[in-house]
């Protein structure tokens, strides 16, 4: 009898919600994964991210992005957040790959707490072509460093 690999995701604990949950809160750029509408081919970019008073992100990105395309033709999407430290193995430093649904937010409404978090943004937030967008989570894969992987539902992503 063959014996089956033993699976590498830990059970999700509050440790690993608290993990999600604080890089999705230190944040204030990822790297955005989208479906190309012209080509099909997957796409990433980086863009500034804040988290919303919900917890859930939120990006401004122009209407002339072609990321901003792809996202009203396909809002399904992907966000890595969590950063390299400048010492040590990149691959020891969480990162959390998040899983998400892109929907239009209240630009006028988050304005004040966009700001706070993020205020470079102040030289371009009023400019019409820049729209507010919040990324819903769907999923998580978590990577706490090695051998510390978890899968994560939204209710763990967000308080």
């Amino acid at each position: 009898m063959t014996e089956r690999p033993k699976d590498p995701i830990r059970p999700t604990d509050d440790e690993a919600r608290a993990l999600a949950r604080g890089l999705i809160a230190a944040a204030r750029f990822a790297a955005l994964g989208v479906i190309d509408q012209d080509s099909g081919a997957p796409m990433v970019t980086r863009i500034a991210l804040v988290p919303g008073p919900d917890g859930v992100p939120l990006t401004l990105i122009s209407t002339l992005s072609s990321h901003t395309a792809a996202l009203a033709a396909r809002p399904e999407c992907s966000l890595l957040i969590g950063e390299p430290g400048v010492k040590g193995d990149p691959l020891t430093h969480p990162r959390l790959t998040l899983q998400a649904r892109a929907e239009p937010a209240d630009k006028d409404a988050l304005k004040a707490h966009y700001l706070e978090l993020y205020p470079k943004a102040q030289l371009y937030y009023d400019f019409t072509d820049f729209g507010l967008t919040r990324f819903v989570p769907v999923s998580g894969l978590l990577n706490g460093g090695f051998g510390k992987a978890y899968r994560l539902g939204p209710g763990d992503l967000v308080p």
